[in-house]
């Protein structure tokens, strides 16, 4: 009874209902639910830790931000569909706030589509800061070295040198990138590589433009997915993972190339990045909720951060033939005990 009543004191204040609202859309910052409502950080702060204590709302910390997602609490569900309602869902104050999420949303994408604009040439070099990318390098191509590579999918390929990795051992090749800048610098070192190797990545790559979040993929049309240190950009890595399971095949491959956790701020102030690195159990735990099995991990520590790759794949569904039960003795003998 007494969760209860805490659950209503706390969406009885205007302003802690407005922010269970917001989160019910995307994870939030304190600073930009500070500007979504127009109030001050230490303000937005007191309702926070009303909700923590309520179970309405989540605090996770990276580095010197703190960012909040829908809490434990089980009436969430329930409440769910009172805050879906059009009396709430449309009203005034519930529209005029998910304009200014609208906002947070443009500046976030703005804010990434201005580095990728300003460093596309420089992508490359930029990696190399973090660890050598010839170990990354080697040690991708050593877990995927009795992997059929097949119809492949390069998710945020950037450069394309995915793709001239791992392109010469594939049937084909989809490399898809948000900028277009990167697309086209993409293009031209294919177009060279191609040259100097004598290969014919150009003819069997294509280059699309595209959001990992709604890969421009049918279902279950890839055999393997790359995510070579772009996972990191998503602000939903949870998601992302959901498409990728949606686009492998059964008994496809997924490798992700990334940071592990971290607390170097600057990488998400001065680089876009939307979440410093991951922990194993983060990642084996949004790999099963995608139903992708995790099979290898490789840490690859030197320079200033440590990467990890990860290796999971889409197991086999077994489904039952229509005529499975007219087969099956143990399910005659059980038709003739319940008759």
């Amino acid at each position: 009874m007494n969760h209860i009543l805490d659950i209503f004191r706390a969406l009885a204040d205007p302003t802690r209902l407005r922010i269970v609202l917001l989160l019910q859309k995307m994870e939030l910052a304190v600073g930009e639910l500070a500007q979504i409502l127009d109030q001050s950080q230490p303000r937005i702060s007191r309702h926070i830790r009303i909700l923590d204590e309520a179970g309405l709302a989540e605090r996770r910390k990276e580095g010197s931000w703190v960012f909040l997602k829908p809490g434990p609490a089980a009436e969430l569900e329930t409440l769910g569909r009172i805050f879906g309602s059009d009396s709430v869902a449309k009203s005034e104050q519930a529209l005029q706030d998910q304009a200014q999420l609208s906002l947070v949303r443009k500046a976030r994408a703005d804010m990434a589509e201005q580095y990728f604009a300003a460093h596309a040439e420089e992508w490359d070099a930029i990696r190399s800061l973090h660890i050598a990318e010839t170990e990354v390098e080697r040690a991708m191509l050593a877990l995927l070295r009795d992997t059929q590579i097949g119809k492949m999918l390069d998710v945020g390929t950037g450069t394309g040198r995915m793709v001239e990795l791992f392109g010469p051992s594939a049937q084909s090749i989809v490399a898809i990138d948000k900028s277009p800048e990167m697309l086209r610098l993409a293009r031209s070192k294919l177009l060279e590589s191609e040259v100097h190797s004598g290969s014919n990545l150009v003819q069997k790559t294509e280059l699309k433009q595209g959001d990992f979040n709604q890969l421009p993929a049918s279902n279950e049309t890839a055999d393997s997915v790359i995510l070579h240190q772009v996972l990191h950009y998503a602000q939903h890595p949870e998601a992302v993972l959901v498409e990728v399971s949606r686009v492998l095949k059964p008994d496809g491959i997924v490798l992700i190339a990334d940071f592990a956790a971290h607390d170097r701020e600057e990488l998400r102030t001065e680089h876009a990045h939307a979440r410093l690195g991951f922990s194993d159990d983060s990642m084996k735990r949004w790999l099963t909720a995608s139903k992708l099995e995790l099979t290898q991990s490789r840490t690859l520590d030197g320079g200033e951060l440590t990467v990890k790759i990860w290796v999971a794949k889409k197991p086999t569904v077994t489904r039952l033939k229509p005529n499975s039960e007219k087969s099956s003795p143990q399910t005659k003998n059980l038709k003739r005990a319940t008759a």
